[in-house]
Parts: structure tokens; sequence; C-alpha cells
């Protein structure tokens, strides 16, 4: 992405699209029983008041009546269709992992099958989104939390909530992944890229050049550590760096981080994701903090800031809801990366 002069300027920035993620898998619902939604109402009234707060993107994890992380397709269109009668304007982002959540204590955080992960490309009513992992990679979400973060939750250190999630992998393999962006592309639902770090944007730009990925370059990078890069300064200035001009990006990470990455993506004119599923404590722990207050939160920072935040269509605008392209080389151009080298031609490539 290129800052040129006035980049920084309010009146030069999209507005803001929050990103909030209120179901939190990873967290059994004793940890948080004021914030953590279990019945099917509760889940979506849930959406229903993010959305009220200011969040016009909704990243949805179902949970089962008894507490537990929902594996059912059936489920999740029960919730995608009532979330959709709720809040027709919002955008639904269903986790592409659906849950990960062990089945019982002591068992391993693990992706559902390939073959069930595909299924979520036949989700009735559609969802405006799917996200997607690239590349297979370690995902230790607790590495980069300190015992002050879980400490009296379900992942307290040593427990076997804590040891399941530190040994928790994403299976994304180039076929894959391939297959699942063909799949949500045919039946209209937008692939939502989460990445952990440069090496994984690059070869989604592979995909692109090699035309089996054309689709708008909506993503968000998840600083969370653990094998995804850490919140840092430099690792981001490199990533932002690295994303073409014509990419959407989202800011995300966990627990105490999330805030003040969150107030870098407002400044920079990104975009920002916030809820329990990344962290659930005020900034000096004093308390734990709801989805709902972090969404108002960030709202307010924005307004002093000077900076609007999007409503449900103007959100779908700046997402690029609904817009799939028919080759590499629009794809390629609609997303602002150089285009792709003919035949005998020398030097660097770039649009007319």
């Amino acid at each position: 992405m290129n800052f040129t002069d006035g980049s920084l300027f309010v009146e030069n920035m999209q507005k803001l699209v929050i990103t909030a993620a209120p179901y939190g898998p990873e967290w059994q619902p004793s940890d948080f029983p004021e914030d953590i939604p279990v019945s099917l109402d509760a889940q979506i009234q849930k959406a229903v008041d993010c959305y009220n707060a200011g969040a016009t993107v909704l990243h949805v994890h179902g949970r089962e009546a008894d507490g537990k992380g929902s594996k059912r397709l059936s489920f999740t269109n029960q919730l995608v269709a009532g979330i959709r009668e709720a809040c027709p304007d919002m955008i639904l982002q269903i986790g592409g992992s659906i849950s990960f959540a062990p089945e019982s204590e002591g068992d391993v955080a693990k992706w559902l099958s390939d073959d069930t992960r595909h299924m979520l490309a036949e989700i009735k009513p559609t969802p405006d989104q799917v996200t997607i992992a690239i590349n297979t990679n370690q995902m230790n979400v607790v590495e980069q939390m300190c015992a002050a973060d879980v400490r009296g939750t379900s992942l307290d250190v040593g427990t076997a909530g804590y040891e399941a999630y530190r040994e928790m992998t994403i299976p994304a393999g180039p076929a894959w992944v391939e297959e699942h962006i063909k799949r949500l592309s045919d039946n209209k639902i937008q692939t939502h890229f989460q990445l952990a770090n440069i090496a994984q944007l690059e070869t989604v730009e592979r995909m692109m050049r090699r035309g089996v990925c054309n689709v708008p370059l909506i993503l968000t990078w998840v600083a969370i550590g653990g094998g995804f890069e850490a919140p840092n300064l430099y690792n981001l200035a490199n990533f932002v760096r690295a994303c073409p001009d014509g990419s959407v990006l989202t800011l995300e990470t966990s627990m105490l981080n999330t805030l003040p990455l969150n107030m870098m993506a407002i400044a920079l004119g990104l975009h920002v994701r916030c809820g329990i599923e990344d962290n659930i404590w005020t900034q000096k722990r004093e308390r734990k903090m709801t989805t709902v207050e972090q969404i108002e939160q960030l709202v307010r920072i924005s307004r002093e800031f000077g900076r609007d935040i999007a409503n449900g269509q103007e959100a779908r605008e700046i997402y690029k809801i609904g817009t799939f392209y028919k080759d590499a080389d629009e794809t390629l151009a609609k997303n602002g990366f150089a285009p792709n080298r003919k035949p005998g031609q020398v030097g660097f490539t770039q649009h007319a």
C-alpha cells in the first residue's frame, strides 16, 4: 500500500469497517457467562447488539446448547438464517474452521476434515464471506498470551485446554485451498483471507497470477504469534507495504495487543476487528470487557480521530461484496498487483 501525501488525512480515508468476533469459540461459557451466548436466540441477539453498537461485519462461530462449539452445518444454516433476518445489512463472515474447540477435556483442538470444511460453500442462506487460511501452519494461540490473560479460565496455563490449543495446527494445503476458493466463488461467497505473514500473501498472489483465485483481495493480518507474526510495528509496516493498493486490510491480534493495534489501524486508514474471540480484558485487566463495549470503544476513538464509521451498505461497498473477476489479468489489475509478464517481455511489468 502506498502512503502518499494526505494518506493520513481522514478526508482521504474509507470509513471504518468494524468486524466483531463475539462468539469466542476457544472459551467455555463459564469463562465469561455474562457475554458468551449459548442459546440460538442469544447468539442471534448478540449479532443484533454488535450491529447496533457499530460493527458491520460479524465473524460467526456457532455454539450448541451444551456450550460446545458447533460442528453441525445444519446448525450453522439455522444460525445464519436467524442473523440474516435480524441484521439484513450486516456482512456475515463464517469462521472457516467452523469450530476448532476440543470436543472434551484433554482432546486436541483441531479443524474438521477437508470434505466437511468444503461444505461451508453450501451454507444456506448464503453468507457473504468465509474465512480461509493459506498454507498449513502452526496456530498456537496461547503462545503470545501471558499467564494473566488466561488465569482462572479454561485456558489457564497447564490445563488440558491450554495444552490442546498450544498444539493446534491449520491444515491448508494448496490443492484444498484452490478447490475451496473455487467452490466459494461458484456459490457467490467471497473468500476472506486470514493471513499470518507475507509468505502467505505471496502464495495468494501466485494463485491470482495462475488464474485460480479470481477474487478481490479482502484480507486480515492475524498477528497472534505461535506460528503467526507478532503484532509489532516492524511486522505491521512490512505487511502493509506488501499489500497492493487495491486490497482491503483489517488488523487482528489477541488480548491486550488488540486495542493498540486497532488504534494504529484507525490512524492508518485500515480496518479493525474486536470481540471476545480476540480479547476479554480491559487494558489494565481490572475486569472483563464485553464485545459490545469493545465496539463502542473503537467507535469513540475513531470519531475522536475524525474518521466516520461505515454503515452496513457502505461496508459492503468497501469490502466489495458480490464482486468476482473473470480472469487473472482483471484480478491483478483490480487488486493493484503488477500484470503478468507477456512472452518475450523484459524489464519490470506495470499497468498502463
